[in-house]
């Protein structure tokens, strides 16, 4: 089979990317990656190639930052220049995820005919408002190949008459934990990472803008920062340290520059709870076993929802206090798999263009 182009440019990406190309080469499918540049800082993005070992890209497109609209028009732009300036058309884009690299990637594809490959494809959180929402619903839409992360994606597809070529292969971020945590223990000293006792601190991290961008939002959420009894610990998204400087931070709140993925997983596998507007740190934290406080109106990953082991609470100090106060009321159960997702992408995308 010919090449498969894989477009990738946020840090969640480069994670999923580093076992699924893994995946790929040992099924003996070429593979070229296309980074969008969406994440251009040296800790959210050149050193997650570096620890994570994933190949080089063969091509940085460079897109930086922006307004939702100019930035995936850069985006399209410069992907249909690369791939029409290519010697031969890839067999399939691949894409991840719900980011505007995904959709802008999704985009190309269709336009010129090429079939489209959707990583953690069906997940909704019924929010249009959210712009990664619009993102995955669109690129689903115009994708040949499907792989759900659980059955609750497979369903949703079929409700929205997607029914063709969707497999329920389980979860890639479960394969990298499992694959980088142990590898992470070894090479981060947690001492050297945050001044704190380990299971003595929260761990947060607030990047959306309906929370960053909403004054009200984000000065709820700090309020109940302040109120809790432990340090929170927040790797601070580099959009959000101007804003930051310009408000009265509670003195229990500890900022930190971002963090590597091996320093995550190790601020993770240490803190007691977590709180967090991410979508991707909802299951890390359920699979390191660790409670949940969700501030936004709702989560992609319902099934975390069960026992209180993850819950929703917006940016609304109460709630987050009275989730906080909340410990799970049920055993842990295996979630999204059993970290064989991406064998079985790769196996499925081997299948499909033999």
């Amino acid at each position: 089979m010919k090449t498969i182009l894989t477009v990738v440019g946020a840090r969640p990406q480069f994670i999923k990317a580093a076992v699924v190309s893994k995946a790929l080469a040992e099924k003996g499918i070429k593979e070229e990656i296309v980074h969008t540049g969406q994440h251009y800082d040296h800790e959210m993005s050149s050193i997650f190639w570096e620890e994570l070992d994933l190949p080089a890209p063969t091509v940085n497109l460079e897109v930086g930052s922006g307004h939702h609209g100019a930035q995936t028009g850069i985006m399209l732009q410069k992907i249909e220049q690369y791939i029409l300036e290519s010697d031969q058309a890839p067999e399939a884009l691949l894409v991840y995820g719900d980011t505007n690299s995904t959709l802008a990637g999704a985009l190309v594809a269709s336009k010129l005919h090429i079939p489209v490959i959707h990583i953690e494809a069906g997940l909704r959180s019924f929010n249009r408002e959210m712009p990664e929402e619009t993102n995955r619903v669109l690129t689903d839409h115009m994708s040949t190949l499907l792989f759900c992360s659980s059955k609750e994606g497979v369903t949703q597809l079929a409700k929205e008459g997607i029914k063709k070529n969707v497999f329920d292969v389980g979860d890639v971020m479960y394969d990298a934990l499992l694959t980088f945590s142990k590898i992470a223990e070894e090479k981060v000293n947690f001492s050297d990472i945050i001044p704190y006792a380990p299971n003595n601190f929260y761990l947060a991290t607030v990047h959306r803008p309906a929370n960053t961008d909403s004054e009200n939002n984000l000065r709820s959420i700090l309020q109940a920062f302040s109120e809790l009894k432990a340090p929170v610990v927040w790797p601070v998204h580099p959009r959000n340290k101007k804003k930051l400087s310009m408000i009265q931070v509670p003195e229990n709140l500890h900022l930190i520059e971002p963090v590597s993925y091996f320093k995550m997983m190790t601020l993770l596998k240490n803190c007691t709870k977590v709180i967090t507007d991410s979508g991707g740190l909802q299951k890390e934290a359920y699979w390191m076993k660790k409670p949940c406080i969700t501030i936004r109106e709702e989560t992609e990953w319902t099934e975390t929802l069960d026992g209180y082991w993850n819950q929703i609470t917006g940016a609304n100090t109460d709630k987050i206090l009275s989730a906080i106060d909340t410990n799970p009321t049920s055993d842990w159960k295996p979630l999204y798999g059993t970290g064989e997702a991406a064998k079985k992408i790769a196996a499925h995308i081997k299948d499909y263009f033999s």
